[in-house]
């Protein structure tokens, strides 16, 4: 396997940065969702336009939705077929469905 290639000081310095700034990003979306200010639609829409929350696991999302869990995430990735190693961007149009249509059933 190839090494990555060398970056200067301040390439190396703006790319922390720069994943810094995503995960913060990527943070304050989850909190939103936990904190109902953010339906699940609407992170799908924003996802779209937003480079950085398209890149957002599923299963993190899922996780931060209020009254699911690790254990209720995982489990139902698993009912809608839907990989572990899935991103927000990358739902099919059917699978972003009927994550809608779950949780706006659950209570």
């Amino acid at each position: 396997m190839s090494l990555p290639p060398a970056l200067s000081l301040d390439q190396r310095r703006a790319a922390l940065e720069k994943a810094a700034e995503a995960r913060r990003q990527r943070a304050a979306v989850k909190e939103e969702l936990k904190a109902e200010r953010l339906s699940i639609s609407e992170l799908f829409e924003r996802s779209e336009r937003d480079e950085i929350l398209g890149k957002l696991k599923v299963v993190s999302m899922l996780e931060a939705m209020p009254h699911t869990g690790k254990v209720k995430a995982r489990r139902l990735m698993q009912d809608l077929d839907i990989s572990e190693s899935r991103r927000v961007r990358g739902l099919g149009p059917n699978q972003k469905r009927r994550l809608i249509d779950h949780f706006h059933r659950v209570p």
